[in-house]
């Protein structure tokens, strides 16, 4: 069998991670895995670096924090962005680099969502909160300190989903402003389907079957909701959607039929593969330098589909 391209800062962080002992969110208590993501924020990613505005917003539905390269900005577009972590793991605090390089990316004010978590909270505890949030963001409250003409959804992984599910429920139930653009990176769009890649790539490349099953245990979804498995919706009448998928990736094939079906129902849809690299790359941009090159090239994409908005 021909063995896949891996690029090689993803070789190295692989191998570093494999000599270390590889612990798996599985393989340790919840509080812990927790912290593992806490710590791969500080030893991986990017710094946050320089920045107008890094304020956490009062008021809404549940926690939320702001970015903005500039201080004051007239109306236009907010970004809304939803972390990854399988719905278990993850925060504002994981997600702060990647939130604050696309706001200097698209230069756009940027609300980061700190959605409720299971076990503690099982479905649809957290995509409830994703959907308000956004709702609440598109009212531009006098919290959030900017008026906002649209909305930009985007997130990773588990975020992934809770960005196509938003967009979908905005979609039959408009927000106050109009959803401009979906960005999923990675998504879990197609939970409940097991597709090829999840054979290829479930052992070895970061993100594991073993991880996804123990995120699934906690989550406790309802397969049949479409809340969980948005593929069970028709996609029709959907704004443009960039969709972002890593080629090992365990669940890069659900990206893929997302892509698919958007296209099939005639939506707007940019699907890029990033070709050699692992889940959560846009995570670990200061190990994997070359995961900043895939992040621009998406804000390229999406600044064009804003400027035909």
């Amino acid at each position: 069998m021909t063995q896949p391209f891996v690029r090689p800062d993803v070789r190295a962080l692989l191998d570093q991670m494999e000599a270390a002992g590889g612990k798996r969110a599985v393989d340790v208590p919840l509080e812990e895995a927790r912290g593992m993501l806490h710590a791969s924020r500080h030893l991986f990613d990017a710094t946050v670096g320089e920045l107008a505005v890094i304020r956490d917003i009062a008021g809404g539905p549940c926690p939320m924090r702001l970015y903005d390269a500039r201080l004051k900005r007239g109306p236009g577009p907010v970004l809304v962005f939803y972390h990854g972590g399988g719905f278990v793991l993850g925060d504002i605090d994981t997600h702060e680099p990647l939130c604050a390089e696309i706001a200097r990316l698209l230069d756009l004010p940027v609300v980061s969502v700190g959605y409720r978590l299971a076990p503690e909270h099982p479905f649809p505890a957290g995509v409830t909160d994703a959907i308000e949030a956004a709702r609440w963001v598109a009212e531009s409250p006098s919290e959030l300190g900017r008026v906002a003409t649209g909305l930009v959804l985007a997130g990773d992984s588990a975020g992934g989903n809770f960005t196509i599910v938003t967009t979908l429920a905005l979609r039959d139930e408009p927000a106050a402003v109009p959803v401009l653009a979906q960005w999923p990176m990675y998504p879990a769009a197609d939970p409940t389907t097991e597709y090829p890649s999840l054979g290829q790539y479930g052992e070895g490349y970061l993100l594991s079957r073993a991880s996804m099953h123990w995120f699934d245990e906690c989550y406790a979804p309802d397969p049949k909701d479409w809340r969980y498995d948005p593929l069970q919706q028709e996609q029709r009448g959907l704004p443009p959607t960039l969709v972002i998928t890593a080629g090992l990736d365990p669940i890069r094939d659900q990206g893929r039929a997302y892509a698919a079906a958007c296209a099939k129902a005639g939506v707007s849809v940019i699907y890029l593969e990033c070709a050699g690299t692992i889940h959560g790359f846009m995570n670990l941009r200061k190990a994997l330098p070359s995961a900043q090159a895939d992040l621009e090239r998406c804000a390229a994409h999406l600044r064009l589909m804003l400027a035909g908005a």
